[in-house]
């Protein structure tokens, strides 16, 4: 009796499992989100990455029909709440702001970094990159690019710079600059771009490689010069700035650059809405506007570009550490 009963329903249990399990799981991607959803930022409250980030969450918000709400902590250069990221659920309920800092340099950087980024994470879009730019003070010698490196090459150790930190963006883009250009200065890290930019001004640094946002109210007052930008080519926010690339230095190009990852293993349909609902935002309206503004250049990716793009970094930054010594305990 036993078996006959289990001849006569496991045909319809199997049937049942294979139609329900699929089922609930588009039930559950397709009411996605029905709660905000978490964008951790791996620095503090008031940055450029954390303006970045909350604009885009407010327009992404409003494109998925949920609220995206931002959560800072700049430890250890972002390597606590990148950690805590990848350990999250992977529903989509948490999202990492996902830059060069945490995701391809402090793996090089750090000595006792315990998560791989590349691995941990699936990513969602790269949302956009923007150049540096380079600076001196308005009374400084230095008028171009060519003035700077060309005092730095006949005088090893002379030129003095600033930069918001060991391993940051500005450190990291000035060091790769030191070597392609071949010449030497001596680096005094800050606590931030803002320090650093309040000695450039006093003349106690020669000049500074930092993001647009940073500087852009001292451009804009004439209290710096732009000598160049670090792209390839030429921007839109600085038309008449050559960039380093034009300038001799053809292989020189440093960006900052941000997107959006979540947990490996975040269902696929989920990512794609989250990552719909991110494009939609950066390319139009008030989102767009404000990124340009910056100098930065909306961009929207596949999962697949962003993923490679990261990987050719990663191996890009972890080549500069390793011929500059560079290391943070």
């Amino acid at each position: 009796m036993l078996m006959r009963h289990q001849r006569l329903c496991s045909p319809l249990l199997v049937t049942a499992m294979l139609l329900t399990l699929p089922f609930g799981s588009a039930l559950a991607q397709d009411s996605y989100p029905s709660r905000p959803i978490r964008l951790l930022v791996p620095y503090a409250a008031g940055g450029g990455t954390d303006a970045i980030a909350r604009l885009v969450a407010q327009g992404a918000g409003e494109k998925i029909g949920q609220s995206i709400i931002v959560e800072n902590n700049g430890s250890a250069g972002g390597n606590v709440i990148t950690a805590q990221a990848s350990t999250s659920a992977p529903d989509g309920y948490t999202v990492l702001m996902a830059n060069q800092g945490p995701m391809v340099v402090n793996p090089h950087l750090f000595k006792n970094v315990k998560v791989d980024p590349l691995t941990a994470f699936d990513p969602v879009t790269l949302i956009t990159a923007a150049p540096l730019v380079v600076v001196t003070p308005k009374d400084s010698p230095y008028k171009t690019i060519k003035d700077l490196v060309g005092f730095g090459q006949k005088n090893p150790g002379k030129l003095t710079y600033g930069s918001a930190g060991n391993g940051s963006a500005s450190h990291l883009a000035t060091v790769l600059l030191a070597q392609t250009a071949k010449f030497d200065a001596v680096h005094i890290p800050y606590r931030g771009a803002g320090p650093a930019l309040n000695d450039l001004l006093a003349g106690r640094t020669d000049f500074m490689v930092t993001t647009v946002p940073s500087v852009q109210g001292l451009i804009e007052g004439g209290s710096v010069n732009v000598l160049a930008v670090t792209s390839k080519d030429r921007t839109k926010k600085f038309p008449n700035v050559p960039s380093v690339a034009e300038s001799g230095w053809p292989t020189y190009e440093a960006a900052a650059w941000y997107g959006f990852v979540v947990p490996k293993g975040t269902p696929k349909a989920v990512t794609e809405k989250l990552r719909d609902a991110t494009v939609a935002a950066i390319k139009a309206g008030i989102v767009k506007e404000r990124l340009e503004n910056e100098g930065a250049e909306p961009i929207g990716n596949t999962p697949e570009e962003f993923a490679a793009m990261m990987k050719t970094e990663s191996a890009r930054w972890a080549d500069v550490i390793k011929k500059a010594g560079i290391s943070i305990d």
